[in-house]
């Protein structure tokens, strides 16, 4: 018993990982997942504009003026 108890101690956050992919895939959660994420990433990408909007508008002025 001893050693199963090591086992768990020492790759518990890998196991916890894969319980969760495993009932990510029984449940069928993965469109929820990519819709999850997706909106995760349009929030960091507004807040960077959000936080550098001077040095983006230089960046498409210049790209405009290239064109």
């Amino acid at each position: 018993m001893e050693p199963v108890l090591e086992f768990i101690k020492k790759y518990k956050y890998p196991l916890i990982g894969a319980l969760i992919a495993i009932l990510i895939l029984i449940m069928d959660l993965g469109n929820f997942l990519k819709v999850v994420v997706i909106i995760a990433i349009g929030i960091g990408l507004g807040f960077y504009i959000q936080n550098n909007k001077d040095s983006l508008k230089e960046k498409i002025k210049k790209l405009i003026d290239k064109m």
